[in-house]
């Protein structure tokens, strides 16, 4: 690429921090860096038209994990490093409604409720018995005891008689929070170069030499921030695919709120009067561990089966879009944030919170240089 002096003038010149990545990280981020260094030239790069991944691709939960997800990360984590897990989703929530304002992403706090299909009685019943354990562990987080049982008030079919409902849990609207954070970062003073694909890095006496298609660039420091893309780079860092479907409007639907269903492995909410499903990647989780995005007929039957049998029986109901993300996983739940060097570090592996954590990963990342 032959850039001309204007251009270069404008947007590759004496850069001091390039960010990897426009999504809720990469996005929080920049806009801590103008904070503390107002006078500092911030640029992110990314390689989608729109924030590629899952920062404008996922389901829109404000939440902090289901009662069967915390069980589950109790047999893999101490009990204080699952409350400290628990404490940054909540924490981070309250940092992204700080920054983005409720109005403007459409947040409501409808109450999250995980649902127990019949099959999964013991594990319905592990779950109500450990109510006062798990209630007890993270009351220093909520201040109040976070899950209660309630009956199952909305028609589902083939689950259990009860649900374990967390009133605290919320929705947004994340096309709209993308747009206020970009739009923020952009009045900020943030540049942004769109559909622009990182290769690779390379550090050197000068800084760090950034290549993307048809040019090298300089930047004094680079954070990435590309979740589940960041394999390449980093270890411990995995792809993981998820698949989302939405209704379109269903006249007189009465279910609001946020819904887990089997282990959190398939989720749902509404979304005005549609309902947005996803999930499945238990279904194949080798084939879903991918960074190209993409359906499969075996979970998008499976989601269809879930909505015509288990949440809308008996209710007409249509498809109006299908479509994928793609997460950051690992071994551990913790993300992972980390400087490289002097001059590189990164903020990754969002485990599927990004909403919940991605603010504070952001700002964190951000502290690292």
């Amino acid at each position: 690429m032959n850039l001309s002096y204007w251009e270069y003038d404008t947007w590759f010149k004496g850069i001091d921090y390039t960010i990897v990545g426009s999504g809720i990280v990469g996005l929080s981020c920049a806009l801590e860096l103008r904070r503390k260094f107002p006078n500092a030239k911030v640029l992110i790069i990314e390689k989608g038209i729109l924030p590629q991944g899952a920062s404008t691709k996922n389901a829109g939960f404000a939440c902090f994990g289901s009662i069967s997800e915390v069980l589950d990360d109790l047999r893999t984590h101490t009990p204080e490093e699952v409350a400290e897990l628990v404490r940054k989703r909540w924490e981070g929530i309250q940092l992204l409604r700080a920054t983005v304002g409720d109005r403007a992403m459409d947040f409501q706090q409808l109450g999250g409720h995980e649902l127990f299909l019949k099959k999964d009685h013991e594990l319905y019943w592990e779950c109500e018995g450990a109510l006062e354990r798990i209630n007890s562990l993270l009351k220093p987080v909520f201040g109040r005891p976070a899950f209660t049982k309630n009956p199952n008030s909305f028609g589902f079919r083939g689950i259990e008689a009860s649900v374990i409902t967390n009133e605290l849990e919320g929705q947004i609207h994340t096309g709209k929070m993308m747009n206020a954070l970009l739009a923020k970062a952009q009045a900020s003073g943030v540049f942004l170069l769109n559909a622009t694909e990182v290769l690779d890095f390379e550090e050197s006496d000068r800084g760090v030499r950034v290549s993307v298609r048809g040019m090298d660039l300089t930047t004094k420091k680079l954070l990435v921030a590309t979740n589940g893309f960041a394999g390449r780079w980093m270890e411990d860092v995995s792809p993981a695919r998820a698949q989302v479907l939405v209704t379109k409007p269903i006249p007189g639907l009465k279910i609001k709120g946020t819904f887990h269903l089997d282990r959190g492995y398939y989720y749902f909410r509404n979304t005005g009067d549609r309902i947005l499903l996803g999930g499945g990647r238990n279904l194949d989780f080798k084939g879903e561990e991918t960074e190209e995005f993409g359906l499969t007929e075996k979970i998008q039957d499976q989601l269809q089966t879930l909505l015509e049998e288990v949440i809308l029986p008996g209710i007409p109901f249509e498809v109006d879009r299908r479509w994928s993300g793609i997460m950051g996983t690992g071994p551990l739940k913790k993300p992972i944030v980390i400087k490289r060097s002097d001059r590189v570090a990164f903020g990754v592996r969002l485990g599927g919170m990004g909403i919940a954590i991605g603010s504070s990963v952001g700002k964190e990342l951000a502290g690292l240089v």
